[in-house]
């Protein structure tokens, strides 16, 4: 069976002290169509994403300078649409939330197999590919606005702090204001189309984001033109304008 090839040019920044994997990886990922650049420390890294676009990032965490948890938060404020893969031996559940809250797109533990890390990579970037990765212009529903070049969501111009897959729900849902978006789609979309995990991660990300945007409405002073995220019951979610109103908790679904 051939092959699948990645999309043309695509760019692989490789972070990674240990030569003999640093070496493995950037042969491989060659040898697989992939254009790569290597460095050793945090702080090469970032240097390196900042001056050429990259649109693959291949994170360690036990970098010798900084440790790769704060690389892949700044790398995620700085760069919103590069894809960060990490790659590392820390095995604990609560490294793996670590990396993730950080703005990691996924994280595979080493030791793992290059047919993995490849697939992986396939499966990101048939839904992200470089070509595709242009800014979008915010999205507005209501008073909420979604920013995903600029990775921002304002309610009634006041910023509201998200996770990383919070603000990716979000945005996936303002993108498709006033349409019902199917839990498959949702899952497909904001973790992966691969993903083998309990489909509860999405209420429960859901339930946060709910109460995030309400924690900001609450805040506000103002009548709001706030939206709705409806539950669609065996289905998914909705997302939907609403008329300024001054109710406490606007985000939650309305009375059955």
């Amino acid at each position: 069976m051939r092959t699948p090839v990645p999309p043309e040019g695509t760019r692989v920044l490789i972070v990674e002290d240990d030569d003999t994997i640093g070496r493995h990886l950037e042969a491989a990922l060659r040898g697989h169509g992939y254009r790569t650049t290597w460095c050793r420390t945090g702080v090469n890294a970032l240097a390196e994403a900042r001056a050429t676009p990259q649109d693959v990032v291949l994170l360690d965490l036990g970098l010798p300078d900084v440790d790769g948890i704060d690389v892949a938060r700044t790398l995620r404020a700085e760069l919103p649409g590069l894809l960060i893969v990490i790659l590392t031996a820390r095995s604990d559940e609560i490294d793996v939330i670590a990396g993730l809250d950080a703005g990691a797109d996924d994280y595979l533990v080493k030791p793992f197999t290059l047919t993995v890390l490849l697939a992986r990579l396939r499966a990101h970037l048939r839904r992200h590919p470089p070509d595709a990765t242009r800014p979008e212009g915010p999205v507005r529903v209501g008073d909420l606005t979604v920013d995903t070049s600029a990775r921002r969501c304002l309610l009634a111009g006041l910023e509201v702090a998200l996770r990383p897959k919070e603000f990716e729900l979000l945005a996936v849902l303002a993108r498709n204001a006033g349409t019902a978006v199917s839990r498959e789609t949702l899952m497909a979309q904001v973790w992966d189309e691969n993903w083998f995990g309990p489909t509860k991660t999405l209420d429960v990300t859901l339930a946060s984001l709910r109460r995030r945007l309400g924690e900001a409405a609450d805040a506000s002073p103002h009548s709001l033109a706030l939206p709705q995220i409806t539950t669609l019951r065996g289905h998914g979610y909705r997302l939907e304008s609403l008329p300024p109103t001054t109710s406490p908790r606007p985000f939650d679904d309305p009375p059955q």
